[in-house]
């Protein structure tokens, strides 16, 4: 496995949900077939791509106001891989 030690995802100027999945799926190398969706995200990071050691997701409060929806499922799938396998997941930071 070779895990970036760091990625950082600026949220700042995402308002949409297509926005952000294009944003994950560039910033963590997903494979081109990523299908923009929540269900997608949770197979590319469990089974598809090395999650980075960290992962800085910029600009969160003023993008979780802007896409509460999609920012709590974004949580949600992360905290549940930090659960399910945390070898694998990325400490994530909120800021």
């Amino acid at each position: 496995m070779n895990r970036p030690a760091l990625v950082m995802i600026d949220l700042s100027e995402i308002n949409t949900p297509r926005q952000l999945h294009a944003a994950l799926a560039a910033a963590l190398g997903f494979p081109s077939f990523y299908g923009l969706n929540w269900d997608a995200f949770h197979d590319a990071i469990t089974g598809l791509v090395d999650m980075p050691q960290q992962l800085e997701l910029r600009g969160w409060p003023a993008f979780a106001a802007r896409l509460p929806h999609d920012a709590a499922t974004l949580q949600r799938i992360l905290a549940r891989m930090a659960q399910d396998m945390p070898a694998q997941a990325a400490q994530v930071q909120y800021v």
